[in-house]
């Protein structure tokens, strides 16, 4: 693994170990005890013990650190300064149907600026990291956005939201106007996933509303530390806020923002 920061690696291993875990659990799907907490929305017993396990490293590492995570909500701590960003198991819906594309994703919000991120993918072992001005990395090898500079070429990631759900009409729209122009669209289901293979440059480019901040704030600091751009598809507003986010290369982004406005 490339050289990284004690801080860097607080967040690895907790991304790790949690995602031990995780594989048993992957490996023992029929066993798991799954409640519904509304459409299309799922939470499994892996879910909360990823959590936990992140949450208990974390603050064993740095103690005061507050939190912002998916199942436990914000936890304030005596640091006001810090605040770990966390989702435990993002793909839940892929993971409990035994499809291999899920991750931990681990952000460290400083004074307000995203300043580091952790992306891991327990199912095939690609770990994703960055700290800003550092670099972003693929275990040990650099990695950049993809330099491709025409739609047509380029292979862009979304999300789909379900169907009657508030932006699915919209959705339906914005695909219309970028489908014809890009090469192909993908959708994986796992936002933090769809962003650091934007950073890898295996997407050139991604778009999606109304995500979560732990769904994309690991992701945005990959992303911009490959070289790439990562905001809010109107420039307007924090995209930690909107949640409204698009990213890739200068040139991807300016052709998508284009198409998307167009969608009205």
């Amino acid at each position: 693994m490339a050289q990284v920061s004690a801080l860097l690696q607080v967040m690895i291993g907790a991304a790790r170990k949690a995602g031990r875990k995780l594989s048993r659990d992957f490996g023992e799907l029929e066993n798991l005890q799954v409640s519904r907490k509304g459409p299309a929305d799922f939470v499994s017993k892996a879910d909360h013990a990823s959590e936990e396990i992140i949450f208990e490293e974390l603050s064993r590492a740095r103690p005061g650190y507050g939190f912002l995570m998916e199942e436990r909500g914000r936890v304030e701590g005596s640091d006001r300064t810090h605040t770990w960003i966390v989702d435990p198991l993002d793909g839940t819906l892929n993971f409990l149907h035994a499809q291999p594309h899920f991750a931990i994703s681990i952000a460290l919000e400083r004074e307000g600026e995203l300043v580091a991120g952790v992306i891991y993918n327990p199912a095939s072992d690609d770990l994703f990291h960055a700290e800003k001005g550092r670099g972003a990395f693929m275990s040990d090898r650099r990695i950049r956005v993809s330099a491709r500079r025409h739609l047509e070429e380029c292979v862009i990631a979304t999300g789909t939201p379900f169907f009657g759900k508030k932006g699915h009409a919209q959705f339906l729209k914005e695909l219309h106007k970028i489908m014809p122009h890009a090469a192909g669209i993908r959708r994986y289901g796992a936002a933090s996933l769809d962003l650091a293979w934007t950073a890898a440059g295996r997407f050139d480019g991604f778009w999606e509303r109304s995500l979560a901040p732990w769904d994309i704030a690991a992701g945005i600091v990959l992303v911009r530390e490959a070289g790439g751009f990562a905001g809010a598809i109107e420039d307007t507003g924090d995209v930690m806020d909107t949640g409204d986010i698009v990213a890739g290369n200068e040139h991807t982004i300016a052709e998508l923002r284009r198409r998307l406005a167009e969608a009205g």
